[in-house]
């Protein structure tokens, strides 16, 4: 089903209705006579393909598939804040916003320009903020906009997901997962994860999306990803997101096969002789390399080359006598092969902690808790395993 099929009004009226038991109370509650919420809720009915409550003469008792609904649409609205979003208004709003012009929130909606035009500018209005304005032929978002089409965003992720989990029940699987994998989740615990996941869940979208957190960590906020796996943050700067450790990661100093310092064991001061490749500052891998050799209190090493790519990493370093520091699980083709070598591993106390990422306010559906399940099982066989307590995010 469609959520831009949907009555926000009507949908709230369920909420209601599953909080106070009765047609008439919600019908009071979302000002709505008794008839035109009967009859709303009939037609979501038709449209979702079972019933919402059994119809008995002390009131109306919430069957599961309202009882998953209605959770979401109270989190959608309370995203929303404002009594005067309507569907059409929300549509016209998310569409400006992805495609920056009148014309081309038209054309993806299917709407008049006319009528985009007038919802967002009626919402506007109605919520006593400027959202959008002209800059040359393009129309980009005030302050006030970004922050209300990101919150937008997250309201229309938990529609989504209420309504996958009804159409869940009808056999009818629409679910999905939405993961930003960082590059060490991608060599260790997440294909292990995934495939002992699929087995079990067929029917389930996947999605995965690789990047550098950076690059992830907005989409994750605005619901356009689940979760983020990968290094975690100390301290975590964003209060709209939870960490939860998975396990300890110790990296290794890392070498083409035939390098000067080859069959030696190598002590930071021989290590700083030689150019270094890194991630940015900020990173908890670049972290570690800085207290690696501040710890003797040495000069710090070159380091003329800054990234983060495995793949170029390990171009860089077979072609060259820089160093890098990485999990020996990152290249481990590459050492098999004898491309690469491992000089040594830094101290324990020099690693990083690897796990999940997620909103704070983020509730997982059942077959997101199970994948949730299957990183844990994944990684609570390697060294360093934290055997962490997901119940917050479990239930």
């Amino acid at each position: 089903m469609n959520v831009w099929d949907l009555n926000l009004r009507h949908l709230l009226a369920v909420a209601r209705i599953v909080e106070f038991g009765t047609v008439s109370a919600a019908a009071t509650a979302v000002n709505l006579s008794q008839p035109a919420v009967t009859q709303a809720l009939s037609r979501l009915e038709g449209q979702i393909g079972m019933p919402l409550f059994d119809r008995r003469h002390d009131g109306m008792v919430p069957t599961v598939a309202a009882l998953l609904l209605a959770p979401r649409i109270d989190a959608a609205m309370a995203r929303m804040s404002s009594p005067y979003v309507t569907m059409s208004r929300l549509r016209a709003l998310l569409a400006l916003a992805d495609v920056g012009s009148y014309a081309g929130a038209s054309h993806v909606t299917g709407l008049s320009v006319p009528s985009i035009h007038r919802a967002v500018a009626d919402l506007g209005t109605a919520m006593r903020r400027k959202l959008v304005e002209r800059r040359g032929r393009a129309v980009a978002l005030t302050e006030a906009g970004v922050q209300v089409v990101n919150a937008f965003r997250l309201a229309k992720v938990e529609l989504e997901t209420g309504l996958s989990e009804v159409a869940a029940l009808n056999g009818q699987e629409t679910r999905s997962i939405a993961v930003g994998a960082m590059p060490l989740s991608r060599a260790r615990i997440l294909p292990r994860a995934v495939t002992h996941f699929i087995r079990r869940y067929p029917m389930v979208k996947l999605g995965i999306a690789e990047g550098a957190r950076p690059e992830l960590v907005e989409p994750l906020r605005h619901g356009a990803l689940d979760m983020m796996i990968g290094a975690l943050r100390d301290p975590l700067l964003e209060e709209d997101l939870v960490q939860i450790p998975l396990f300890d990661d110790v990296p290794a100093v890392i070498a083409r096969a035939g390098h000067p310092l080859a069959g030696t064991a190598p002590d930071r001061r021989e290590l700083a002789r030689y150019g270094w490749v890194v991630p940015p500052r900020g990173t908890p891998l670049r972290e570690s390399f800085e207290r690696h050799f501040a710890e003797v209190g040495i000069e710090m090493p070159k380091v003329p080359i800054e990234s983060g790519s495995v793949m170029t990493l390990r171009e860089i370093l077979i072609d060259s006598d820089f160093l890098t520091l990485l999990s020996p699980d990152q290249v481990s083709v590459e050492l098999e092969a004898g491309w690469l070598i491992q000089l040594g591993a830094l101290p324990p106390e020099l690693g990083r902690t690897i796990g999940l990422t997620c909103r704070a306010s983020w509730r997982p559906t059942e077959v997101q808790r199970a994948f949730i399940e299957e990183l844990a099982e994944a990684s609570a066989g390697l060294p360093g395993a934290l055997h962490p307590d997901l119940s917050p995010l479990l239930g």
